[in-house]
């Protein structure tokens, strides 16, 4: 069966401190999850222009990343299932990449997408599937394994009537790169996950897990709600027919993210509930 984690970026308002991070893991263990996936720049301190980013987008990262997290983790009983990294600190120094992520017990490096990128546009595509070749065959040389997670901007289609995903797909090396396969964000964009984890088969070795759905209740003032991130089995997703592909392809880890929206407003409460769907279901 596949790991379960919980991401860090849905933790950072609940792991500013050093006892709130220690309580926060401790809750995800009683909630039956076996481990955590870090973010390069929540376990190191990060910028000002970074945490205003990721506040604007609904995603703040909160203040962890002056906390010692090898100890921390360490001392949660939790596994590190993966460590997620931007290309660019992969191709300046993947041996300091790969250490890190040896430290925290993992072989895996997932790549988050690209900021500022053309992913509508073939050529510029075609250019990062190398880059991530190369990427991954540094990393592989020190023994760790590299892997892309998409948002919903891949799912572009371009002058090849194809979409980034695709052409990620096809022009990437098994040898050198898999997929943290994202179907929250697959959906958002109105593609339909099941056919891309059929797409994927043996290379979807990871799966971010979300919900998709509303909270509302009573009548509706218009004939249209805001969707957005639920807690697992609340909303619309076909988690069921997933989570069973999810499994018949070998995936190595499950990992939960959700930016907001969370159940009393607490992302605490949102990964103990949506914890009751991965106890039955995986």
């Amino acid at each position: 069966m596949p790991v379960k984690a919980v991401q860090q970026f849905m933790l950072g308002t609940v792991m500013n401190k050093e006892a709130q991070a220690r309580d926060t893991m401790e809750k995800m263990k009683a909630a039956g999850y076996e481990g955590i996936e870090l973010c390069g720049f929540m376990i190191h301190p990060s910028g000002f222009l970074v945490k205003m980013m990721t506040k604007a987008a609904g995603m703040p990262v909160g203040n962890g990343g002056k906390l010692d997290w090898p100890r921390l983790v360490k001392e949660s009983g939790l596994k590190v299932v993966s460590i997620h990294q931007d290309l660019g600190s992969v191709e300046r120094g993947p041996e300091t990449v790969a250490q890190e992520a040896a430290q925290f017990g993992t072989d895996r490096i997932v790549i988050t997408g690209m900021y500022r990128f053309a992913y509508g546009e073939l050529e510029e595509v075609k250019i990062l599937a190398e880059r991530l070749n190369k990427a991954g065959a540094a990393l592989k040389a020190e023994g760790i394994r590299l892997f892309y997670h998409n948002h919903n901007c891949e799912f572009l289609k371009n002058t090849s009537g194809r979409n980034a995903y695709q052409i990620l797909l096809e022009e990437t090396d098994p040898e050198m790169v898999n997929f943290e396969f994202d179907s929250y964000w697959c959906a958002e964009c109105g593609e339909n996950p099941l056919a891309v984890m059929d797409m994927l088969g043996s290379r979807m070795k990871l799966w971010h897990i979300n919900d998709r759905g509303t909270r509302q209740t009573g009548p509706c003032m218009t004939p249209i709600v805001k969707s957005d991130s639920m807690e697992l089995g609340t909303g619309a997703m076909p988690l069921e027919l997933l989570s069973n592909k999810a499994k018949a392809l070998g995936v190595e880890a499950v990992v939960l993210e959700s930016h907001r929206n969370w159940l009393d407003k607490s992302p605490v409460r949102s990964f103990e509930k949506s914890a009751e769907f991965l106890k039955e279901h995986l």
